[in-house]
């Protein structure tokens, strides 16, 4: 395996969420399992319908690699399923969506509170950029005790708009008045890391979502198995 990339010198760090600083599979296989089930309300072959409609198998709880609950928006998750739900419209299913979000059980894919203040003590300002609502994100911050660590949180209704588009991304370099350039994204999907070649961001991807290293690598400086390995791999920069 080649040496990883010297990293250049950043001022800042943005995270994705979900498959970043939490594990995807192991913090939504089974909200979305429950969802389909609740949503089906018994009827044949509607849990099905749903799981198909949205990329997840319902008996491995598994998802597919283009299911667009990986990096997608709930608006556009819930457009999926709206066909098979007559009872349902879509602003309805996203608020039940978006409020059922804040309540799931994340799990963190390192130990987050000493990663972030070591980060924090370098001098570095954090944000979190996800296409989950606002509310949950904060939500989820909060119920792992590290909602102060981050200086900016945006989720894709805080008006910025969603990734792979880069306002959110920019919105942060802008509020700090940080070259993007010096501000580093780490993401686990090729959303995050399009969205970070938009802003004229460098990027590092991580292996705890649903995308393989080939699929990352392309678009990211190195890719890491998890955020855990961030700190190592930042003061290989700072040696340089």
């Amino acid at each position: 395996m080649p040496p990883l990339p010297v990293p250049p010198p950043v001022a800042g760090v943005l995270f994705d969420k979900d498959g970043t600083l939490f594990d995807f599979t192991a913090s939504w296989a089974a909200w979305v399992a429950a969802l389909v089930a609740d949503l089906a309300g018994g009827a044949p072959g509607s849990a099905d319908r749903l799981s198909q409609a949205i990329g997840f198998d319902r008996r491995t709880r598994r998802f597919a690699p283009d299911s667009p609950v990986i990096a997608c928006t709930a608006e556009e998750i819930a457009g999926r399923m709206l066909p098979h739900l007559p009872q349902w419209q879509l602003d309805a299913l996203v608020a039940e969506m978006n409020a059922r979000a804040a309540r799931v059980q994340m799990v963190p894919a390192a130990p987050l509170p000493p990663l972030l203040a070591g980060l924090r003590d370098a001098g570095l300002r954090l944000g979190l950029v996800t296409n989950d609502a606002e509310v949950a994100a904060a939500s989820h911050l909060a119920a792992h005790g590290i909602d102060d660590a981050f200086d900016f949180v945006a989720g894709y209704d805080s008006g910025f708009g969603a990734k792979p588009a880069p306002g959110m991304l920019l919105a942060f370099a802008d509020r700090f008045g940080l070259d993007p350039a010096a501000v580093l994204m780490v993401g686990d999907s090729r959303h995050d890391l399009i969205a970070a070649r938009a802003a004229g961001m460098p990027a590092v991807g991580v292996l705890t979502g649903t995308a393989a290293a080939e699929d990352l690598a392309p678009l990211a400086l190195a890719v890491l198995p998890d955020i855990g390995h961030l700190p190592g791999w930042l003061r290989r920069g700072a040696a340089a």
